[in-house]
């Protein structure tokens, strides 16, 4: 029996009072069909209103409503669409003697409609609408980012739906693709661009549009490309079409010259030709269409549209949120000019302890003055200085900070500008860049790494650190005199939009998985113990972004490749202005500081030192299987500041594996790391490469 209010008639007078001042919406039913008339996806509404796909789902299914601060937005866009599509048959005016139901009021009237997200199966499928160059113009990517075509000619978008794709050729699919799909994704930042379609093609839509299944002989399968000869790249020149310097790939843009404000471009992702990288994107290329279109849809509301690698898209990202222009106002008229806080147009190069040995910089000015040393931890306590209490104990327990390097890249401060060179300067910590010191005086317990060398051993002499590692030997007590540095005057926080960007979509992606902040300690573990077979797909998502932030970071330090490089020669990574070895250099000496002040703090808080550390990864011995046999907790449960901390946000832990006490004692007696083997496997180094 439903509850019946104290005062019925207050109850009303509130109920009147909301019809008056708009704060009701139409029936749910009702949402739904002015979204479907217009053509608009979920995504779309979400993307515009700033909230997520689930809860435009749960609004037009009746099951939650709008917080206040998006209640008049939303109401707004219902508003718009229910002039511009009227209900084709309105429900008769009621009967004068007849009561309206005071307990379902609605602002408009229509049809009853089913309510729901759209399922992606073969009898949701619904050819391309035809649209007139207007309604196209006012709609450009109602059909959402990306697609997914197979070889019959499907192409599964976001949201379910399906579209027919006539084209047999590439070219054919590209002009369908700019003219009749509607997908796209509008610009991250205002002084951006917008997102160029996405089309990925499974093995036999790559073969049905001339294609090879697979990538053949030696000279292609090297240099993941088609030959500039195959009939397929003749035909896109044909057309006037044109490929990237990277040419046919796994991934291959495909453009002609933009008209007016209008980009002409589209991107291809072949799958059988292994676009997706399995460690970046676990099983997805083995899924079917409607499900690959889901995760990859996913990926780019939150993120952005893939243009490639994660790695690839975690660069990306960082130009997409800071475009290195911006209109600006030249003697009346509209120019492209410097956007401030941007790395610019142009790269630039870094100082020579920056750099590598095979940049230009070092090779032609014969560097021998060392370089920066900036990398994640690879550290081993010395078997020796083990405590016999230590070995007693039955487990050693690995805890797995989430995602250190995007922790690390929150409000942090790097250059903007080229580095300019100093003698002698006084050390300030608020000034990033690269500086000469020796802190080889500096005495610390052996029983913790050192937080100023990758291998945690004590520095030997004069070496270059980072401002970060500088500023931490300051915080632990110690004198700081550089006797040289290379400075930026020009200086912000560059990632921060990226920061920002990743972390929510690190975030919504672990709730999805039933992982969320509002659990405890020993919820978030259990949780945590069966995420990734609650959802694959959002589990896949979850890697994807976890690979976009390692990615992202060590494609500032991009290296050289191909067997005839020689050392001296510029090569195409360092040639754009998001090659910055420094900023590289920042993030990872920040995640280490911050690892070394917590593995501190814990000597601190519980006398417990760790085993040994690999990046992110940090090894203890316990008496219990679980991190809540160790971590500090107050009387009243909760855990203690500054050591680590369960959670599912960046920069807390999580629990990473458990192996008997034995089985470490005896691989460290072997000089190996049991960070990287105490999940059950060789663990991968996070080091920004």
């Amino acid at each position: 029996m439903s509850s019946q209010p104290s005062d019925p008639l207050a109850a009303v007078d509130a109920l009147l009072a909301a019809v008056e001042a708009g704060h009701l919406l139409p029936a749910p039913a009702e949402r739904v069909r002015l979204r479907e008339a217009a053509g608009l996806t979920q995504a779309a509404v979400a993307q515009a209103l700033g909230v997520r796909i689930p809860s435009i789902q749960a609004w037009e299914e009746g099951r939650a409503e709008p917080k206040p601060e998006r209640l008049q937005a939303y109401r707004r866009l219902l508003e718009g669409l229910a002039e511009r599509y009227p209900a084709p048959n309105p429900a008769p005016n009621p009967a004068p003697n007849r009561a309206p139901d005071a307990t379902a009021p609605q602002a408009f009237t229509g049809p009853a409609t089913a309510a729901g997200p759209a399922q992606p199966t073969a009898a949701s499928r619904r050819p391309a609408r035809k649209h007139s160059a207007a309604h196209i113009a006012a709609a450009p990517y109602q059909h959402g980012p990306l697609a997914v075509l197979d070889g019959d000619g499907s192409a599964y978008g976001v949201d379910g739906i399906v579209l027919d794709c006539p084209a047999t050729t590439v070219t054919e699919l590209v002009e369908w693709t700019l003219k009749e799909s509607c997908l796209g994704a509008p610009r991250l930042n205002r002084n951006g661009k917008d997102s160029d379609p996405l089309i990925v093609l499974t093995a036999s839509a790559a073969v049905r549009l001339g294609l090879p299944e697979r990538l053949e002989g030696p000279e292609e399968r090297r240099s993941l490309r088609l030959a500039d000869d195959h009939p397929v790249v003749k035909q896109i020149g044909k057309a006037k079409w044109r490929l990237t310097q990277r040419g046919f790939g796994p991934w291959a843009r495909i453009y002609r010259k933009a008209e007016g404000s209008a980009r002409q471009c589209v991107q291809l992702a072949v799958l059988s030709w292994d676009a997706l990288d399995t460690r970046s994107w676990p099983g997805v290329a083995d899924m079917d269409p409607a499900d690959i279109a889901r995760v990859l849809g996913v990926y780019a509301q939150r993120v952005l549209t893939p243009r490639g690698s994660t790695a690839v898209s975690g660069l990306e990202l960082m130009t997409a949120l800071r475009p290195p222009t911006r209109a600006v106002q030249e003697n009346g008229t509209w120019v492209s000019g410097h956007n401030p806080g941007s790395l610019g147009s142009d790269p630039m190069d870094p100082a020579p302890p920056e750099a590598i040995a095979e940049h230009p910089v070092v090779v032609n000015s014969d560097w021998t003055g060392g370089f920066l040393n900036e990398e994640a931890y690879q550290w081993v306590r010395d078997p020796a200085l083990l405590a016999d209490e230590e070995c007693l104990l039955p487990y050693a327990v690995g805890l797995d900070l989430n995602t250190a390097f995007l922790a690390a890249a929150a409000r942090l401060t790097v250059g903007l500008s080229a580095p300019d060179h100093f003698h002698r300067p006084v050390f300030n910590k608020k000034i990033p860049g690269s500086w000469l010191a020796d802190l080889s005086g500096i005495e610390l317990d052996p029983r913790l790494p050192s937080p100023f060398t990758p291998d945690g051993t004590r520095p030997t002499g004069p070496a270059w650190y980072q401002t970060y590692t500088l500023a931490y030997a300051q915080e632990l007590g110690h004198d700081v005199h550089p006797v040289e540095a290379y400075l930026r005057r020009e200086t912000g926080a560059y990632l921060d939009p990226w920061h920002d960007r990743l972390k929510t979509a690190y975030v919504d992606t672990l709730a999805d998985l039933g992982v969320t902040a509002d659990l405890t300690d020993a919820g978030f573990l259990a949780a945590m113990e069966h995420h990734k077979q609650t959802d694959p797909a959002m589990a896949a998502v979850l890697a994807a972004v976890k690979a976009t932030v390692k990615g992202g970071i060590g494609k500032l330090r991009e290296r050289p490749q191909g067997r005839t490089y020689r050392d001296g020669d510029p090569w195409p990574a360092m040639q754009r202005p998001t090659w910055r070895p420094d900023i590289r250099a920042a993030v990872i000496s920040k995640a280490r500081v911050n690892m070394h002040r917590k593995l501190a703090n814990m000597v601190k808080l519980t006398g417990l030192y760790p085993l040994a550390v690999l990046s992110d990864c940090v090894v203890y011995p316990s008496p219990g299987p679980s991190p809540l046999d160790f971590l500090p907790y107050a009387e009243s449960g909760k855990p203690l500041m500054g050591g680590f901390r369960l959670g599912p946000t960046p920069g807390l832990a999580k629990l990473e594996g458990v192996q008997e006490m034995s089985w470490a004692v005896d691989l460290m007696e072997k000089g190996l790391n049991p960070a990287r083997h105490i999940k059950g496997g060789d663990a991968v180094l996070d080091d920004g490469e």
